[in-house]
């Protein structure tokens, strides 16, 4: 039985039971939640809007579905560590492991909103062109709904690349973990759920949860095969 949000404080980094449950079950539990990730650079934080639940072996849509191999390895592991992995050759995803290990679920964080260390996160997504400023330039320039939003954007801002692949998202002391959201438990009436996005396989399974209202959460769109180059 997964553990709740009741009576943790703001900030505290979550408790490993929390993630002890079916991903489906533990996705719109994470909403409100605040994932940081703390680098020489400089600390980034954003509460988590938008999710999505994938279990395992028994979900076709899953990274696990075939079995063990070595890009999912850390899926089969313990709960609340990151499994991170790079797709398209060009964007990192981040995950966090649930269930016991050898269970095989994991959530997919795909956007949230910026709370601390805007300025760096900006920086990372819209990089100033020579001889222009710095930090702040790109929230200048794009709307700040855009630092986060999507799977692949949260990476970016927060810098998470494939050597944070297994971080303990539970430890204190890690430099990437999930705490309790500023204002406690998100009530019910503000989770939504449909369909998750960009898969080919198990596409109306209602696993996606997001933010009702949040301007922060990515776009619905339905899979499109990518076209191979001729």
């Amino acid at each position: 039985m997964g553990g709740g949000l009741s009576g943790r404080p703001p900030g505290a980094v979550l408790p490993r039971e929390f993630f002890d449950g079916h991903a489906p079950e533990v996705a719109p539990r994470l909403l409100g939640c605040v994932l940081r990730r703390d680098s020489p650079e400089g600390p980034v934080a954003a509460v988590i809007t938008e999710v999505e639940a994938y279990a395992g072996l028994a979900d076709p849509a899953s990274h696990a579905y075939r079995g063990l191999t070595a890009r999912n390895e850390v899926m089969f592991g313990p709960p609340g560590h990151a499994y991170v992995y790079f797709t398209y050759g060009m964007h990192f995803c981040v995950n966090l492991v649930c269930e016991p290990a050898g269970a095989v679920s994991a959530i997919l964080l795909r956007a949230g909103r910026v709370v601390e260390g805007a300025g760096l996160a900006a920086a990372r997504r819209w990089p100033p062109p020579d001889g222009e400023a710095g930090p702040g330039h790109g929230a200048r320039r794009h709307p700040e709904r855009d630092l986060a939003r999507g799977p692949a954007r949260l990476c970016q801002a927060l810098g998470i690349d494939k050597a944070l692949n297994g971080a303990d998202a539970v430890d204190p002391q890690s430099p990437l973990r999930v705490s309790a959201g500023p204002d406690g438990p998100v009530p019910a009436a503000q989770v939504r759920a449909g369909p998750r996005i960009g898969i080919s396989q198990a596409v109306d399974v209602p696993w996606r949860f997001w933010l009702d209202g949040d301007d922060h959460v990515s776009q619905y769109r339905t899979f499109t095969p990518r076209r191979s180059r001729s």
